[in-house]
C-alpha cells in the first residue's frame, strides 16, 4: 500500500478560541464554523483553494504548530502508519482517537511534524 495525500489541513493550537473566531471571520472575512468534539468547541474553515484551516483552543508551543494534517480517505489509517513503520517513519503519536475521528503523528527526515487524519466512519484498517 502508498499513501498519496489528496487534501490537507492546516492546524493551529491557539489560547483564545474566542478571539481567534473574531479575527478569522471579521477580520479577514473567513467563515469559521463552530465544531462539537473537543472542549471548548473548535473551528474549521475552507479557503476557496480547498485548503482547510482548523483552530483548536490548547497549549501549544512554536514548531507544535500550525501543523500540516493530511486527510486518510482511502486505505486506513492503522495500514498507512504501518506502511510508513516499514519504510523507517519515525511515529509520534500512534493512532488515537481524535474528533470525529482517528489520527497519528509523525516526522519527516527533517524532524517537522506532520499529521494524518482519518473520519471515524471510514474503516481504520482494510486488511
Amino acid at each position: 500500500m502508498s499513501f498519496k495525500p489528496k487534501s490537507a489541513s492546516i492546524v493551529f493550537y491557539v489560547s483564545d478560541i474566542a478571539r481567534t473566531e473574531a479575527f478569522y471571520n471579521e477580520t479577514l472575512g473567513m467563515d469559521l464554523e463552530r465544531m462539537e468534539g473537543a472542549e471548548p468547541f473548535w473551528l474549521q474553515g475552507r479557503l476557496e483553494s480547498g485548503l482547510d484551516l482548523v483552530f483548536f483552543q490548547m497549549e501549544g508551543k512554536r514548531g507544535d504548530t500550525p501543523a500540516l494534517v493530511f486527510d486518510v480517505t482511502e486505505g486506513g489509517i492503522d495500514d498507512v502508519v504501518a506502511d510508513l513503520v516499514a519504510k523507517g517513519v519515525t511515529i509520534v503519536t500512534p493512532v488515537s482517537e481524535a474528533p470525529g475521528g482517528w489520527s497519528a503523528d509523525f516526522l519527516d527526515p527533517d524532524g517537522f511534524g506532520l499529521g494524518l487524519w482519518q473520519a471515524g466512519e471510514l474503516p481504520r484498517s482494510l486488511k
